[in-house]
């Protein structure tokens, strides 16, 4: 049997909470209940990938119920201790018990090569977007480009890279070969527009990486549903499998383009989306005392662009290809 249906079996999750969860919160004596949600199911025969909410009832020591959300991230290939550090790292950094903040890690199972942590009580961003809650947007997004600066300006100088392999254009997972290789045998019709746009992305890339040691952590995959609204003035960012060193401009690309992308999809009003972005730009270059040069704004672009491409690729190679969609991108890409 695989073990990872060990984390959905609830005696069990409750004796491994009470071991390794509850000593974490000293103020709490018991644990009432456990839910079981899985968020991410995929499991083989003997490989997996999951992300697990376990939403728990603690009873502290007045005998009152305390919720909290734990989750699971857990990848039999992909070992999520990068995970764990990177977490740990930035609570320990500022971003613990802060109105910017990350979700609070909590230990790491060699045994289920998995990472457990607290997670942020909220809604997503993309939430916002999808009931086109226009006052929210606004004032979130200053607030977002806020997170991403005190990100970018956090001292990474000696605490090495926690996933080098996303640091650049080339290898980020799954790289450019393998996806190249997939393009060429599902949709050969794409693949010299692929090949080129993956060597005009690449080349540009190093250009600047090779002319400056400058590094910043960056979080890798800047998009709506990773940013989490905990309260009026409280923001988390989540999702730290990717953050790694590398140019601070890709998470400022990477979230214009999928700001743009989902707001077209649901926000009629254009004008509004256009300044958003620019508020988003705007926030973001006075938080981090960036003056928008020439170099800046083709590097942002440079991301930008490869995130469309990424999109179009997901639409082409999951289970269920959606061509429209994949078209609708790479249509937009072609003459840039």
């Amino acid at each position: 049997m695989n073990i990872i249906h060990q984390l959905f079996d609830i005696d069990f999750v409750k004796q491994l909470f009470k071991e390794k969860i509850l000593p974490k919160y000293p103020d709490f004596t018991a644990i009432k209940k456990i839910d079981i949600k899985p968020r991410k199911d995929h499991i083989w025969d003997q490989t997996y990938h999951v992300v697990i909410e376990y939403k728990t009832q603690f009873i502290d020591k007045e005998g009152k119920v305390k919720k909290l959300p734990i989750f699971c991230s857990a990848h039999s290939c992909e070992p999520r201790k990068n995970l764990y550090r990177a977490l740990r790292f930035l609570w320990d950094n500022g971003f613990g018990r802060s109105h910017l903040t990350v979700p609070h890690p909590l230990y790491y199972s060699q045994k289920f090569k998995a990472t457990f942590y607290r997670g942020a009580k909220g809604r997503n961003f993309y939430y916002y977007i999808r009931e086109n809650r226009y006052n929210d947007i606004e004032k979130t997004i200053p607030q977002i480009a806020a997170w991403f600066a005190k990100l970018h300006k956090t001292p990474n100088r000696g605490i090495g890279n926690f996933n080098k392999r996303n640091s650049r254009i080339r290898t980020a997972i799954p790289g450019r070969d393998h996806i190249l290789r997939d393009i060429e045998i599902k949709h050969p019709h794409y693949y010299a527009i692929y090949k080129n746009l993956y060597n005009k992305f690449i080349r540009q890339e190093e250009e600047f990486l090779k002319s400056t040691d400058k590094r910043w952590l960056v979080h890798g995959d800047a998009h709506p549903e990773n940013v989490i609204k905990v309260g009026e003035k409280k923001l988390s960012v989540i999702d730290f499998n990717d953050l790694c060193l590398s140019d601070c401009a890709r998470d400022v690309g990477c979230f214009l383009q999928q700001f743009g992308y989902m707001s077209d999809r649901k926000i009629e009003d254009k004008v509004f989306v256009e300044r958003m972005k620019q508020l988003f730009l705007d926030s973001y270059l006075r938080y981090m005392g960036f003056e928008y040069t020439d170099s800046f704004q083709a590097r942002v672009q440079n991301y930008s662009d490869w995130t469309a491409l990424r999109t179009a690729t997901f639409f082409l190679l999951k289970n269920d290809p959606n061509p429209d969609r994949a078209a609708y991108l790479i249509d937009q890409l072609i003459n840039i």
